[in-house]
């Protein structure tokens, strides 16, 4: 009996229609990265597992897909080691590489790597798939491309700014108004740690913060108490439990929250100082809010963290993120190099597109005309039409058999191809063609000899 077909779970095939939306968010994006001075470049699918493990946090380890070695790797497990069955001891013998978990961590080690190479500040954009061993659900999935854009090399907090402006001006162009670009920073988060008297904590404490909007502010306070974190301590950090009001109250809130902690006054000028710029510059049609219990689980984030919502409406986990780096690169030997970055969520973006309609009504139209094929001697003339068409830049084919009309009309349909050309006896003849534009049910004449007249008309 045959095996029947099957994917892996969290993975998707792709169909025409799909890649053509895809591409269409992939080219805005690109676009947006290139027009803000970003270059290429692209890292492995698969790391050394040092160079994954322990930038992520616990549960982010967790997550990353392990590559077996190859041959013969369960030899090399000592007996005691295999008669313990712990994979965290069992791990280390039979896999040395893994998947890379984002494009982040792959990048400080490349710039690492490639630092005599490179020019500070280096701008950087890269659109690669990326794998997690997560449990699948809607926009969430265990193979997907991220798009980043990062920039290392600069503490400035002009960085900061330019990057809120790039989501803002990549959601315009998608036509997507209304997204919320929400913003923290960590030296805030840091600052409460320490007021409240969890310093030690501190990885805990914004671990179980940042699922606030998942289990709720009951399921927080429990896992912050499992955790070690005391009663007082959660008490004392009430305000960030209280709903969310305009970016003023919420500095104002902070100031009174974080008076006794530098790193936490520290961390509130920066936010005030990349608020009060977006005000002079203004945005096109994204939202930006504060947000004191966003602080996104990953460890190496220093400063500002940002994370981007749907407008409202439309329910979808978040579609960006990203954040302030100080010292990224300094695990792999270049201390002291800021760098700061966002994430664009290429299948939650298509998502909200596909949800509000806003993808363009001809982005399925791979075909733009169609030749009806009636016979060898016909068909030579719309072949030597199709290349006219073809080196004019129009997109064109021929149906390959004479087959009946109505199949060739019916291909033409399930194609959605606007217009077909009909080249019949009479058209050679009179060496002419017949275009239908397939929407009117119209049809126009044209001359074998004036093909530019029909480019002309489609552009």
């Amino acid at each position: 009996m045959a095996q029947k077909p099957s994917i892996p779970k969290g993975t998707r095939d792709f169909n025409p229609s799909e890649i053509a939306k895809r591409n269409y968010i992939f080219d805005i994006i690109k676009k947006n990265f290139q027009t803000y001075g970003f270059q290429p470049i692209e890292t492995p699918s698969f790391e050394n597992s040092d160079t994954l493990l322990g930038k992520y946090g616990e549960e982010g380890d967790r997550l990353i897909f392990k590559i077996l070695n190859s041959g013969d790797f369960i030899s090399k497990v000592d007996d005691a080691t295999y008669a313990d069955k712990n994979s965290n001891s069992i791990a280390p013998k039979i896999t040395e590489k893994a998947l890379r978990y984002d494009l982040t961590v792959p990048f400080a080690r490349y710039v690492v790597m490639h630092q005599n190479e490179l020019d500070f500040p280096f701008k950087r954009y890269q659109i690669q798939p990326v794998w997690r061993a997560d449990r699948p659900q809607k926009g969430r999935f265990r193979e997907f491309f991220q798009c980043d854009a990062d920039v290392v090399g600069s503490d400035s907090l002009l960085q900061e700014v330019e990057l809120i402006q790039l989501y803002d001006a990549v959601f315009s162009d998608l036509k997507l108004e209304g997204a919320t670009i929400k913003m923290n920073n960590r030296k805030i988060l840091a600052g409460i740690a320490e007021v409240i008297g969890a310093k030690d904590l501190l990885i805990d404490f914004t671990v179980a913060l940042d699922k606030l909007d998942k289990i709720g502010e009951d399921g927080v306070k429990k896992e912050m108490l499992a955790k070690g974190i005391s009663g007082e301590a959660i008490e004392k950090a009430s305000p960030l439990f209280l709903p969310q009001s305009t970016n003023e109250e919420q500095l104002e809130r902070l100031d009174a929250l974080l008076k006794d902690s530098e790193e936490g006054k520290k961390g509130l000028e920066e936010l005030r100082f990349i608020l009060e710029t977006i005000a002079v510059l203004g945005l096109q049609s994204a939202n930006l809010s504060i947000d004191v219990t966003l602080a996104r689980g990953l460890n190496y984030y220093t400063g500002a963290i940002f994370e981007v919502a749907a407008p409202k409406g439309v329910i979808m986990g978040s579609i960006g993120g990203g954040g302030r780096y100080d010292d990224l690169t300094g695990i792999f030997g270049l201390k002291n190099v800021s760098g700061v970055g966002i994430s664009f969520g290429l299948d939650r973006i298509y998502l909200v597109l596909e949800d509000l309609n806003l993808f363009p009504e001809a982005i399925n139209q791979s075909l733009q005309v169609l030749c009806v094929n009636f016979g060898d001697n016909e068909a030579m003339a719309a072949l030597k039409l199709v290349s006219q068409l073809r080196k004019a830049g129009v997109k064109a084919d021929i149906y390959p058999s004479s087959a009946k009309m109505q199949k060739q009309m019916k291909y033409a349909n399930n194609r959605n191809v606007p217009y077909v050309i009909l080249i019949g006896e009479q058209e050679l003849n009179n060496n002419s063609f017949i275009v239908k534009n397939m929407k009117e049910g119209s049809q126009q004449e044209y001359s074998l000899d004036n093909v530019y007249q029909f480019v002309t008309y489609l552009s």
